[in-house]
């Protein structure tokens, strides 16, 4: 009876080994990867909202970034809010490929 206890804790053990590795481990990696954005953002950078904004950093705050939107549009937002760093070009070119398809 007893090697049948410790193979159950074994298995028990192994189920929450893998759902470690599944989902604890990467949803930890990518905290850290958004918290490294964050603190690297500087002024000039090309940044992306959760909201879908696209702007220029004009100025960084503790908690607060300046975006600038449009020539002399400026907005505040929160720090982390910022989804990611993009290039003005691959912002603009991700439409490009629905375009052409519609002309079709």
């Amino acid at each position: 009876m007893g090697g049948g206890a410790m193979g159950n804790i074994l298995l028990i053990g192994g189920i929450f080994a893998i759902m470690y590795f599944l989902l604890i481990r990467p949803q930890q990696k990518q905290a850290k990867e958004q918290q490294d954005l964050l603190s690297s953002l500087k002024k000039g950078d090309d940044v992306v909202t959760s909201g879908g904004v696209l702007g220029k950093i004009f100025a960084v705050a503790d908690k607060v970034v300046t975006l600038e939107v449009a020539s002399g549009v400026k907005m505040r937002v929160l720090k982390s809010s910022i989804q990611a760093r993009v290039t003005v070009e691959s912002a603009e070119t991700k439409g490009e490929p629905d375009a052409k398809k519609e002309e079709k």
